[in-house]
């Protein structure tokens, strides 16, 4: 019986594309942990996000104590799916340093769907009330701004998951 090596999955793809719903998929397999930037920010600095500079200031916080975390844990031979968005050259730096460090394999799973399909699913899950931000359609077009697909330069092992039909 083979034991396969731990595994860093990242998700790239705007806000209410499905990253997170993919994230619990990929987490269910043995020996694999979820790390949920959302539910992190919230426990952690809910009371001090109130814009997007606030998001950038807190996220940058906490990914500077979980990179030796996840690097610690794919050292023990635990796979990581780390749903903290991928969406930019900047954040995908930080995560290939996590590789480095840890020697782990790696899959970036790139989650194509079409603006008014996350639109669609972001008014849902705020109806629903289930997710530890509720972001408007306005903040769903400026962090979209910033969205940046990872080009073959990165050298990711990338997994496309296409937009549903």
């Amino acid at each position: 019986m083979s034991i396969s090596p731990p595994t860093l999955h990242m998700l790239c793809g705007k806000i209410a594309a499905g990253k997170s719903t993919l994230a619990k998929q990929l987490a269910s397999e043995n020996s694999t942990v979820l790390i949920a930037e959302d539910k992190w920010l919230h426990a952690l600095f809910a009371d001090d996000m109130r814009s997007a500079s606030d998001y950038v200031r807190c996220a940058s916080k906490l990914r500077s104590l979980m990179g030796p975390h996840v690097s610690s844990l794919l050292n023990a031979g635990v796979s990581v799916v780390l749903d903290f968005p991928a969406n930019t050259i900047e954040t995908r730096s930080w995560m290939r340093s996590i590789i480095e460090a840890s020697g782990a394999s790696h899959r970036l799973h790139v989650l194509c769907a079409a603006d008014d399909l996350c639109l669609q699913r972001l008014h849902e899950r705020n109806a629903r009330g289930d997710h530890p931000f509720a972001a408007t359609e306005e903040q769903f077009r400026r962090f979209s701004r910033h969205f940046a697909a990872p080009s073959p330069e990165e050298e990711f092992n990338l997994v496309m998951h296409d937009d549903p039909k």
